[in-house]
């Protein structure tokens, strides 16, 4: 390590004062209950490799302890000290992928399949062709373990949904313009989870902009280590959406919002970049998030309907739960509006969920670059669901999605649902308005 280009904010790092709250909180130690897999021993590890205490290569390589890090960010949350746990840990892995040895497996995995691979839908999408072949072949068991535990993820039935440029609300004039962040999984995979958040926000009464020159928001390539191209990406998305002059810029999937929300810590380097990140940042809105400040009074409505005795449509009409998305409760704090959206859909039949902010073990490429831990994780998850009696869980993230559904299958559970909260209420909405007529598809006020 040279000292003179140290990699690690010390002020940051020694912000964390070693109290442990943060230890029940960390699904890593959790499992294991090895303090090296806990956020403080982690930033110990962190100081120790830039102070050079510990080397990245050899016998005692703090490699695995940190690669273990889901980046969940559940220990910010439990910190009273405010240590940005996140930041540390992203300029961390971005020198650890730069000067560790690793693998040819996991060369592989990182540098070709989660940065060249994913981020790239069309690139994506190409790959999904023969994967789903094999599944739908029945030749899964003749692949090795890791390859059809990665085959268990995808669905069954992919959702790919083409998306206009621009997608003008069917009644003018509109309340305004809001940008789509099309993101890399969601239109492969959740096409129509798309046009549902597109349907809703045409209930609202806004024209809706989907730039086709946008890329991947750079949360893949932040989280693992690669920041000059999560920095690329960042400096890219923000002309494009400059250009649209939104009003808001609405993403449905959480761990890219963290990331976008971000973008000003992100070109903290880039001084004539900073008001126009923050500008972008300040735009960025969750659907749970966005749809609260643009049509809470139909929060209302549905909790009206719901108790005066209106019952959603199948699959939405049996006990319900919620699973948060470490990045929208953690890294964004957002945890509240999307169960008050739920429990008004689900009324009587919500069920809490026990652990409901622990992660699954998805966290963007973990169930790939981690496969024995996100395993664990996930069948903790799925333990907890089952226990809820639940014939639904309802969550914001399609790593998420992926991974519950996938325990869930692998456990059995074949009749237990997992739904995008988008798809959630467009079902629910879409209900009433056929039934009764109780929310019009356009409010303009």
């Amino acid at each position: 390590m040279n000292p003179q280009d140290p990699f690690l904010d010390e002020d940051k790092a020694l912000a964390c004062v070693h109290c442990g709250l943060c230890l029940g909180s960390c699904p890593t130690y959790l499992e294991t209950g090895n303090e090296n897999d806990s956020p403080r021993g982690r930033i110990y590890l962190m100081r120790s490799i830039q102070n050079g205490r510990l080397s990245l290569n050899g016998g005692s390589s703090p490699v695995t302890h940190l690669d273990r890090c889901l980046g969940c960010r559940a220990c910010e949350t439990a910190c009273p000290s405010g240590v940005a746990y996140g930041q540390l840990l992203e300029s961390t892995r971005d020198h650890v992928e730069h000067h560790a040895t690793r693998s040819l497996y996991q060369r592989f995995l990182r540098r070709w399949v989660i940065d060249t691979l994913f981020p790239v839908p069309w690139r994506f999408r190409l790959a999904t062709w023969p994967a789903m072949l094999i599944k739908r072949m029945g030749l899964e068991s003749y692949l090795p373990a890791r390859f059809r535990d990665a085959l268990e993820l995808l669905p069954d039935t992919p959702s790919h949904a083409s998306l206009p440029a621009l997608a003008p609300c069917p009644v003018q004039p509109s309340r305004g313009k809001v940008g789509l962040i099309s993101g890399c999984v969601m239109p492969v995979l959740y096409g129509k989870t798309h046009l549902a958040t597109i349907r809703m926000i045409h209930r609202l009464g806004f024209d809706v902009v989907i730039p086709p020159d946008q890329r991947c928001c750079g949360a893949l390539h932040a989280h693992g280590g690669q920041l000059a191209k999560a920095r690329n990406l960042a400096r890219h998305n923000l002309q494009v959406f400059e250009d649209q002059d939104c009003d808001h810029i609405v993403v449905n999937a959480a761990g890219c919002g963290s990331t976008l929300k971000e973008y000003e810590h992100l070109l903290a380097e880039e001084p004539g970049l900073q008001q126009q990140a923050r500008a972008f940042a300040g735009k960025v809105r969750d659907y749970s998030e966005w749809i609260m400040e643009a049509g809470c009074d139909w929060l209302e409505r549905l909790e009206a309907h719901r108790r005066d005795g209106w019952t959603p449509p199948a699959p939405l009409d049996g006990p319900t739960t919620f699973h948060d998305a470490c990045h929208l409760a953690h890294a964004q704090k957002i945890t509240e509006w999307p169960r008050r959206w739920v429990r008004a859909v689900a009324g009587d039949q919500y069920v809490p969920l026990p652990e409901a902010d622990i992660c699954c073990g998805s966290a963007g490429s973990y169930n790939l670059t981690e496969p024995e831990l996100a395993l664990s994780l996930q069948q903790r998850k799925v333990r907890h669901i089952q226990g809820t009696k639940a014939s639904l869980v309802v969550t914001t993230n399609p790593g998420c999605i992926l991974q519950i559904r996938a325990g869930l299958l692998k456990q059995g559970f074949k009749e237990i649902e997992v739904m995008h909260l988008a798809d959630y209420l467009d079902q629910a909405l879409e209900s009433l308005a056929v039934e009764c007529q109780a929310l019009p598809a356009h409010q303009n006020q």
